[in-house]
């Protein structure tokens, strides 16, 4: 979802009645709606309960809103603040009704992640030659989002080819030949072991060659040593943009959802190393910490581009704040 500035206010204004009550809406929200029932379940459904049963605000209301935000890994700094805004409000309003809290918190997250900013979660891939590139912590669900990605790119009819980048594991290697193999799409590699810089500028040059629209670059995870990592990644991006101006066009950063402020940790340090121009969250359908979309966009100002909302290859949506919150206040709105 896009939202520019003018149209931000109105966007927000009746912003519940207009998203819950749409029909088409709720359809095409549905993956949401499924793929986020267990933050749902086990901590939005808390709010409503909390909200529902009492009738006053109070301070020890907005305690209990506090705790159930930070259970949802939203983020303790931006729990308290928005948490103090929700106060401010209430004040100023002078609203006593604490139901009425449930329309006010919904705002309040779409305005956070909104913030001032054109929202674009659309892949930059309109160029010549694309090169996407993707870092992350091993485990994270790297290869497995490549491969998604390599899916959906290919629906468009774009020609893809994959970079085993990652070239310190030989499984690492190995797991990606396989998603090219059932993605349909090109692959190429060098021996394990090899500088992963030679890995880009090579498949660089074999794409230019053979007509490939789209790269999409895998590489190493480790975070033992950040200066190494830093050296590492710096030098990809030197030998990328050399060969092809302005590019990597993308550099997207792979997210666990499930390891909720571990994976924020994680993010804050690749965005020390590299300029990340967006997070992919996998695995966001697994787990009650679905609060980590909005803590990331908040903590690092870097929008979620897609998110994982299931096992099967067409699982991996592109980023739709609207539809986000929708699936976790969908119970009780």
């Amino acid at each position: 979802m896009a939202c520019d500035k003018k149209g931000k206010i109105g966007v927000i204004m009746g912003f519940i009645k207009q998203l819950f009550q749409s029909k088409k809406r709720k359809e095409k929200a549905q993956k949401y709606n499924l793929g986020m029932a267990k933050t749902r379940q086990s901590v939005f459904n808390q709010l409503d309960d909390l909200l529902t049963q009492n009738t006053k605000i109070s301070d020890a209301l907005f305690e209990d809103i506090e705790e159930i935000f930070i259970m949802a890994d939203i983020g303790v700094d931006t729990v308290i603040s928005m948490v103090n805004q929700l106060r401010e409000t209430v004040e100023l309003k002078k609203i006593h009704n604490a139901e009425e809290l449930k329309e006010m918190i919904v705002e309040e997250m779409f305005k956070r992640y909104v913030k001032e900013d054109v929202v674009d979660t659309n892949l930059d891939t309109d160029h010549p030659l694309a090169v996407l590139l993707f870092v992350g912590v091993n485990g994270v669900g790297k290869t497995t989002t490549i491969g998604k990605v390599a899916h959906l790119l290919k629906q468009k009819d774009k020609r893809v080819m994959m970079v085993a980048g990652d070239t310190f594991r030989a499984g690492a290697i190995n797991q990606l030949r396989i998603w090219s193999e059932r993605v349909g799409c090109e692959f190429y590699q060098k021996e394990a072991g090899s500088d992963p810089s030679s890995v880009m500028f090579e498949a660089i040059r074999y794409a230019k060659e053979h007509g490939i629209d789209v790269l999409l670059c895998d590489t190493a995870g480790r975070l033992q040593n950040k200066k190494n990592l830093m050296n590492e990644l710096s030098k990809i991006h030197r030998v990328i943009g050399r060969e092809i101006d302005g590019a990597p066009h993308e550099t997207l950063l792979v997210v666990d959802a499930t390891t909720g402020q571990n994976g924020l940790s994680q993010a804050k340090i690749f965005n020390e190393v590299t300029t990340l121009s967006g997070v992919i969250l996998t695995k966001l359908d697994g787990t009650a910490k679905g609060g980590i979309a909005l803590a990331v966009r908040e903590t690092l100002n870097i929008p979620i581009k897609m998110v994982g909302l299931g096992e099967k290859i067409e699982d991996l949506e592109y980023f739709d704040i609207e539809e986000y919150i929708y699936g976790l206040f969908s119970d009780i709105v």
